[in-house]
């Protein structure tokens, strides 16, 4: 088989199989990279098969350009490396979706499938060395200059792309609290990220063992005008910035999209916030997430509010994962009933303040016993003490407080008074604490 024949024919041979190399192409990109499986194997065919069927055509034009040519390969140098029509633009949009680095990686694991293939049927033709470096050193070349290419479109649709993305941000924000206007003209609109027809489940999340801005702060509440925006003043800059991108690292398969294909997120006081297609699977350990109820656009607020709650109890019972607020039952409720954990601390609390630094130390002591499910030694290996001593603070618990710990009433008062101290802080009006050095129980943020 004479050389000049040996390419064309390989070429060809991937043409008659191209469906099959399609699909190894979006395996490999969906198996080695997290930001491509979080797409559906249908979005990226069509962008695979038009990049597949250009690189090919490539291949077949510099192979007869190499024959015509009498320098051969190395007329290269004056090569022209052209790009489908609106690839690029493409490409930009992609962007949205995943990092410009995977799109990058993206096209050096497609380029490797393919050369790989693209070997064997030379190999299947005998073909040598000598007949694979001139096309192994032109693909080099063209794999260069395109991502050349890519990373200056991306780097201008990310500055083109900054407004948008600023004002998608503040429209979800909007309509989580409450404050979005359904008739906002343009993209400033409910409709231009919430489809109507579809129900979307508000979520609120944060990394674990993080302190935010606002656990112990007021709940949002649903449907409020001007008065919600006093409540969720902006964060700082940058405050939100490492828990929404762990946010949508770890929540990308299931955030809802708007019409660009780009994630419904923002912050909120330092919270990452959005909106679901769908309940995560999994543990998903590296976030404490409470959710809502899937709701309409009209919802949103409502189900955020429950969605904050639940992310407050799970962070105040230092819990990770996903959370709604009926799963986690009188924890929840603590949150959202704040009236009545105050009576219970003012009740059952308020005494050991009196004690100063002894009160403290006996609320401690409690607090531990009932963590650790009532089990006195392990408890008492948490306070690093011994087991009696343990034992003589709860019966001076007991008699400061006026409750009997084995009595079950009184012992859902103490976890109700204690997790809701631990939620919401020390009200205002807690009884004072006399000067000196006072152990003061520091809320949970």
């Amino acid at each position: 088989m004479e050389s000049s024949t040996k390419v064309p024919e390989a070429v060809a041979a991937l043409h008659a199989g191209f469906d099959a190399l399609s699909d190894d192409v979006v395996e490999g990109l969906r198996t080695q990279l997290p930001s491509y499986a979080a797409l559906s194997a249908d979005r990226l065919r069509p962008r695979v098969a038009a990049a597949l069927r250009n690189g090919l055509t490539l291949v077949q034009r510099w192979s007869d350009e190499a024959r015509r040519s009498p320098r051969g390969a190395a007329s290269g140098g004056d090569r022209t490396y052209e790009l489908p029509a609106g690839h690029l633009d493409e490409v930009t949009a992609l962007a949205g979706s995943v990092p410009v680095e995977d799109i990058i990686s993206a096209y050096r694991i497609g380029s490797e499938i393919v050369w790989r293939r693209f070997g064997e049927e030379m190999a299947a033709r005998h073909a040598t060395a000598e007949d694979l470096l001139p096309i192994a050193e032109t693909l080099r070349a063209w794999a260069n200059a395109t991502t050349l290419r890519i990373v200056r479109s991306c780097g201008t649709g990310n500055r083109d792309r900054t407004s948008t993305d600023r004002g998608r941000a503040a429209l979800v924000r909007a309509l989580l609290l409450g404050e979005a206007r359904p008739d906002a003209p343009g993209g400033g609109s409910v409709d231009a990220a919430y489809d109507g027809g579809v129900l979307r489940t508000p979520f609120r999340a944060r990394l674990p063992h993080l302190p935010g801005a606002d656990v112990a702060g007021p709940v949002p509440t649903a449907g409020v005008g001007s008065g919600s925006a006093a409540r969720h003043s902006p964060a700082p800059a940058g405050s939100g910035d490492g828990v929404l991108a762990r946010a949508v690292e770890l929540l990308r398969p299931w955030l809802a999209l708007d019409a660009a294909g780009r994630p419904l997120v923002t912050t909120v006081d330092g919270d990452a916030a959005g909106l679901l297609a769908g309940r995560p699977d999994g543990l998903c350990r590296g976030l404490v997430v409470g959710l809502g109820a899937p709701a309409p656009a009209s919802g949103a607020a409502a189900e955020f509010t429950h969605a904050t709650q639940a992310l407050r109890a799970a962070v105040g019972s230092g819990l990770t994962g996903v959370h709604t607020r009926e799963e986690l039952g009188l924890r929840a409720t603590v949150v959202a009933m704040p009236a009545v954990g105050e009576a219970l601390v003012r009740l059952r609390l308020a005494p050991l303040a009196e004690r100063g630094e002894e009160g403290a130390q006996l609320e401690e002591a409690a607090a531990a016993y009932l963590r650790q499910g009532m089990r006195l030694e392990a408890a008492a290996r948490l306070l690093y003490v011994h087991p009696n001593t343990l034992r003589n603070r709860l019966r001076r618990f007991e008699e400061c407080t006026g409750t009997n710990l084995r009595d079950p009433a009184d012992l859902a008062e103490i976890w109700w008074a204690l997790t809701h101290r631990r939620v919401h802080g020390p009200a205002p009006d807690d009884a004072p604490q006399p000067p000196g050095n006072v152990k003061t129980v520091t809320p949970i943020r």
